[in-house]
């Protein structure tokens, strides 16, 4: 049998090609129906449970600026040290405070002496015009009675003159007693404002003498301590950061149509990078209900950035997760990375 007899036709060219558009069209549909799955799976999974990665540890920073300027003479801190409520960071040079303190009071007591001066002036005064009035009193009464006498002819007209003349003296002498005594209860005014204005100055240096030591308003660890002894403390110019111990939440940037599921008070779980392996129950302690679209732009709105690296994202918006039942070992780092579940 000839070698040709036995060598296998080849496949029809038609019959080749529809068998290869049949093969990419399963590949397609499976590659579709893949994705598709996919799709639904995510969609699923997302109804039932609200994942970011977007989340971070924040904690108040309380910033400590003096409120007066001056030397600093003690700083009894270290950098990361734990302070508790009331303890002292620092302290600035007191004695120009103290002097103007001593100042003030002196100005104090010289007010105070001139209004107890005025005050028994007044009282002098007030008397001078007793005296007066009551002389008025009785020259009216007189000329009253000498009028009636000289009309029956038993005063004459001379002892009538005389009585005319003592009351317009006495007249006098009043309107010069009330002008004292007004000029007298004046100054005595003016002593009071004196004094009070003294007073004020003397609460002032009293106020500026005690902000020459500052304490700590909160428990908190001291963070990026670089102040030293010698440096100049400037009002209002901050000295200290310190984090505060009892502020510390987890701020969760989730995707806006997570949002509406959320409800305060709502459980949460808490995965924090700096203590793998475990997840920290929390509840939702407040969901953001505005956010601003712009970094530039100054306001109160929180700024969220819609992109990571180069992938753009949906806006989303702040939910602030507090831990419960917080272990007493656990350190909260203000700013590290976390990651958060909720179960809408």
């Amino acid at each position: 049998m000839p070698d040709d007899a036995i060598q296998p036709q080849p496949a029809e060219p038609g019959v080749s090609q529809a068998v290869v558009r049949a093969a990419r069209r399963r590949r397609a549909m499976l590659v579709g129906a893949v994705v598709l799955a996919a799709f639904a799976l995510w969609e699923l999974c997302t109804t039932f449970v609200a994942y970011t990665s977007d989340a971070y540890v924040r904690s108040d920073l309380i910033s400590i600026a003096p409120q007066v300027t001056g030397r600093i003479i003690s700083v009894p801190i270290q950098d990361n040290q734990t302070v508790h409520r009331g303890d002292l960071l620092v302290a600035i040079d007191p004695e120009p405070f103290q002097l103007a303190f001593n100042a003030a009071q002196a100005s104090l007591r010289q007010a105070a002496a001139q209004t107890a001066a005025d005050q028994d002036s007044l009282h002098v005064f007030d008397a001078q015009r007793q005296v007066a009035g009551a002389a008025l009193t009785y020259a009216q009464q007189t000329i009253g009675r000498v009028q009636t006498l000289e009309t029956d002819s038993v005063a004459s007209r001379a002892q009538l003159d005389e009585a005319n003349e003592t009351l317009r003296r006495t007249t006098g002498n009043v309107a010069v007693a009330d002008g004292a005594l007004a000029k007298a209860q004046q100054m005595l005014a003016a002593d009071a404002a004196a004094q009070a204005r003294a007073e004020a100055e003397l609460a002032l240096a009293q106020w500026r003498l005690d902000r020459t030591k500052i304490f700590a308003p909160a428990d908190g660890t001291i963070n990026n301590l670089t102040l030293r002894v010698g440096d100049m403390a400037r009002d209002s110019e901050p000295l200290i950061g310190i984090v505060d111990a009892h502020a510390r939440r987890i701020i969760a940037n989730y995707k806006q149509y997570f949002i509406p599921s959320f409800v305060v008070g709502g459980t949460a779980w808490v995965w924090l990078d700096s203590h793998p392996w475990h997840f920290y129950r929390g509840h939702i302690a407040g969901v953001g209900r505005g956010i601003s679209r712009s970094p530039e732009t100054q306001t109160l709105l929180p700024y969220v950035a819609p992109t990571t690296d180069w992938i753009r994202l949906q806006r989303r918006f702040p939910v602030t997760v507090d831990l419960a039942d917080q272990p007493p070992d656990l350190h909260l780092l203000m700013g590290a990375d976390a990651r958060v579940l909720i179960f809408p």
